[in-house]
């Protein structure tokens, strides 16, 4: 049985570093209110339930420590709280979490290193401030403040879970977003998702609110001073070609947005600082879904009347909040197919262990198979666990763990993900996407020889 593998983190695109960080709702004039409120099925949000354990995947990354300083303002009282911690110790993380921050910058060209080296790496300097008897416990506090206090664990009850009401599920392996109305998918975007440095949390979150023509506040970052173009607190207005927002913004919990702005490059892979990054057509598209599903009276026109004054924000309140499932999962029953997806994040889930609870969450035990089957499974989760280089996660040696770069991860080489017929697994599983706009992905050999 294959052994677990831990962790991520490596970041691109730094000017975009605060697109993705929460902000206030700007005091602009107000959308139109829903006139009538739809019947709408959802299920009721948990209580958020941090877990004293924590893995070694949690976001422990220098940037998010600093994006947790900058833009989070009960994170000190909790670290002095919780943790315990000195006025010393807590300004020796600040200012190493800039430091380190702030030696990352965004290069001409690809730069693949491991994630679960940085990830190591920053450790090791928490380590040296704090010591050993409160790394996990500040590692627990990064993981609950960056997921927003929601319980990762709680979202998804089952694998695969196909949702029985009205709610927007993203997957990040997969880079995809599925939109259901009470029970049935209605549509599917192919998206963006956040650098491992910026992953995208885990867990139930909440739409109540869409924002067109937003304005970006850039943070007190290294980076902002150091791009030339933009000021740390400096309101960049909407529509400006420094705002990385797009034409809307939709909230979901502190630090994730759903947004647009992005070239459709991006899409099927990093773009976004813990964020779910759409296309501008995109995100007008899903708008008027979302609108639709959560009571607000929104129509074409009106968001086209709103794209001709872009200078204006107009905020949109959904009469039914609608719930956000982010969940990462790499190994999906889809459509009677098995569906392998690189673990981008490194966290360990492509394995034999988690594979037999998949199956047999759909009725299928993994001794059942043909060995025929067995093989193409355990060459696609070997092929799916591999760290941004292709290179296996588990053959990172000592020597390098303390490498770094101070350049930044764009993309993830080699394949992303492996398909493979299981005759046991025909009519089950988590629905195929609907409208998602497919972009021809050239195969490689292994999912050639897996279908």
């Amino acid at each position: 049985m294959r052994r677990s593998h831990v962790a991520s983190a490596c970041l691109v695109a730094p000017i975009f570093l605060g697109a993705c960080i929460q902000q206030p709702l700007p005091q602009t004039a107000q959308g139109p209110t829903a006139t009538s409120t739809p019947t709408v099925q959802t299920t009721p949000l948990p209580t958020p339930s941090p877990s004293p354990m924590v893995s070694e995947s949690a976001p422990i990354t220098m940037p998010v420590l600093d994006a947790l300083f900058v833009a989070d303002e009960g994170f000190v009282p909790a670290l002095k709280q919780r943790l315990q911690l000195t006025d010393e110790q807590i300004e020796r993380l600040r200012t190493t979490a800039r430091e380190e921050t702030a030696k990352l910058r965004e290069a001409g060209d690809v730069d693949q290193r491991s994630a679960t080296r940085a990830r190591e790496s920053a450790r090791a300097k928490l380590r040296e401030i704090i010591g050993e008897e409160k790394l996990n416990p500040l590692a627990a506090l990064i993981e609950e403040r960056w997921s927003g206090g929601v319980d990762a664990a709680s979202a998804v009850t089952q694998p695969n879970a196909v949702p029985t009401d009205t709610r927007i599920v993203v997957n990040a392996p997969a880079y995809r977003m599925d939109v259901f109305d009470n029970g049935r998918l209605v549509k599917s975007y192919r998206i963006a998702i956040g650098y491992p440095e910026f992953p995208l949390p885990a867990g139930l979150r909440k739409a109540e609110t869409i924002i067109f023509n937003p304005t970006w506040t850039p943070p007190d970052e290294p980076w902002v001073e150091a791009s030339n173009k933009v000021k740390p607190g400096q309101k960049i207005e909407a529509g400006s070609p420094l705002n990385p927002l797009g034409p809307v913004k939709i909230p979901i919990g502190m630090p994730s947005l759903i947004h647009g702005g992005k070239d459709p490059s991006k899409l099927g892979g990093f773009g976004s600082h813990g964020c779910v990054g759409l296309t501008d057509q995109q995100v007008k598209d899903f708008a008027l879904l979302l609108a639709r599903l959560g009571g607000a009276p929104l129509t074409p026109e009106r968001v086209a009347e709103y794209e001709k004054n872009k200078t204006e924000t107009k905020n949109i309140k959904l009469a039914q909040p609608i719930p956000v499932e982010l969940r990462y999962e790499t190994i999906v029953v889809q459509d009677g197919k098995l569906h392998i997806y690189r673990d981008v994040y490194e966290r360990g889930t492509n394995t034999e262990e988690n594979l037999r609870r998949v199956l047999e969450a759909h009725g299928v035990r993994f001794d059942d198979l043909s060995d025929e089957e067995k093989q193409k499974i355990l060459q696609a989760l070997d092929a799916m666990a591999r760290d941004s280089k292709g290179e296996p996660i588990e053959e990172i040696g000592p020597s390098n763990k303390n490498k770094s770069s101070a350049r930044v991860t764009r993309s993830v080489r080699g394949a992303k993900e492996v398909v493979i017929e299981i005759a046991a697994l025909q009519g089950k599983g988590y629905p195929a996407p609907v409208g998602l706009d497919e972009r021809p992905v050239k195969k490689t050999k292994t999912q050639r020889a897996a279908r």
